[in-house]
């Protein structure tokens, strides 16, 4: 690290608001003589570009291209980046606290810490459910499948608990990977899937899943998780259901670090801020994405999507910037550019700024909106050229496999 005479901002979190807020700081003019330390902090040495995630499990997509390393990403940059987890934060005296002895001071702190799926919220979801939304998940819903798949089983049983989007884009997803062998249940409290998608993307879903065979559960709730089952209570009736894979996809809460803060917070434990995205009565703290109270300049409010994160992230970065520079700050507004969900492995959806598409058009729309949202230009072409290049190495392949087929 630097002296303790430069001044530092501390970026906690590398999501989509901490580290697009990171890369947006080093691009800012500051002046040569007052430019301060940047040091982004992760518990995890990845990036996760967390919409493609579900195409990890169905084989689209490869880790490298959808979680690369910060240190890849930062190496251009003066960005530091510090892997540890925050275990505390002295505001009075300006400092973060990680769980390995290490202390930060800090000018300015960023908070972008996320979310968390908590997965406490019946008997037995701890021990038998599996959250979706890290690549350890990924990893361990992977393994799960492979050794389900090499089993002797004749029908693999998932119940995904959670008809949002996180919850509708996996069960497809699943469905086309198990095919024949899937049996998947949509498990959902409200009366009817995607309560916070139009009307457009709501249908055309609602059919994937009738047409991979989906049993979707309104108006139902999951009463307890067992090692093999699966308890609902529908209309006062109580279920005891078989199952192999218990995925659970709803609710969440700010990190432990977030939680223990003396700031001011709505009920839900988020970090109530102004219009400019700084925590109220601490104008050295700013706060985005999941963990920040979700509401725009206009008290318009907005969804906890990398959309709005990424958005946002722009604004906390020209804010910390402009207040270490005595210049005027924004007041954050959102620009709400439509939704797209992936809908199986030949199947996506996108409705926004007056275009309502599915189908492969929807998926070709939806990977090159992603590709250009994915972290750094030489990460862009990499990912660009793999794509490009896969269906050439996939029919060089495939005539490798013919000849030896007829040696």
């Amino acid at each position: 690290m630097t002296q303790e005479t430069t001044r530092r901002i501390c970026i906690l979190g590398g999501g989509f608001g901490g580290l697009y807020s990171a890369l947006r700081l080093h691009q800012l003019p500051w002046s040569p003589s007052d430019k301060p330390e940047i040091v982004l902090i992760d518990s995890r040495d990845r990036f996760l570009f967390a919409p493609l995630l579900y195409e990890l499990i169905s084989g689209e997509l490869q880790t490298w291209e959808i979680a690369p390393p910060f240190s890849e990403l930062l190496s251009h940059t003066n960005v530091h980046f510090h892997q540890g987890t925050v275990a505390g934060i002295d505001l009075d005296n300006r400092r973060v606290r990680l769980l390995e002895d290490v202390e930060l001071p800090y000018d300015r702190l960023v908070l972008a810490l996320g979310g968390e799926t908590p997965v406490d919220l019946v008997p037995g979801s701890r021990e038998y459910a599996l959250p979706f939304r890290t690549i350890d998940d990924a990893y361990r819903l992977e393994e799960r499948l492979r050794l389900l798949e090499a089993s002797e089983k004749d029908k693999i049983r998932v119940a995904v608990v959670g008809a949002g989007y996180s919850g509708v884009e996996l069960a497809c997803k699943l469905a086309d990977r198990l095919g024949e062998r899937g049996r998947l249940r949509l498990v959902e409290q409200g009366d009817r899937i995607l309560n916070a998608a139009t009307e457009f993307n709501r249908n055309t879903a609602k059919a994937a899943l009738d047409e991979r065979g989906i049993w979707i559960d309104l108006e139902t709730t999951v009463e307890a998780i067992g090692p093999q089952t699966i308890s609902l209570l529908y209309k006062g009736k109580l279920d005891e259901i078989p199952v192999d894979v218990v995925l659970w996809t709803v609710g969440t809460k700010v990190a432990p670090a977030i939680a223990a803060l003396d700031l001011a917070k709505n009920q839900r434990g988020q970090v109530r801020v102004t219009p400019e995205l700084q925590a109220i009565d601490r104008p050295e703290i700013f706060a985005l994405g999941d963990l920040a109270d979700g509401h725009d300049a206009s008290g318009q409010s907005v969804p906890a999507t990398a959309q709005v994160a990424i958005q946002q992230a722009d604004y906390v970065a020209w804010n910390v910037w402009a207040s270490m520079s005595d210049r005027p700050l924004l007041p954050f507004k959102y620009q709400n550019l439509g939704e797209m969900m992936t809908l199986g492995l030949e199947n996506a959806t996108l409705t926004g700024l007056g275009v309502k598409i599915d189908g492969q058009a929807a998926v070709v729309f939806r990977r090159l909106a992603y590709l250009y949202r994915l972290p750094t230009l030489d990460h862009q072409l990499k990912v660009a050229f793999n794509w490009m290049t896969q269906p050439l190495r996939e029919a060089i392949a495939k005539t490798r496999a013919t000849v030896s087929s007829l040696d």
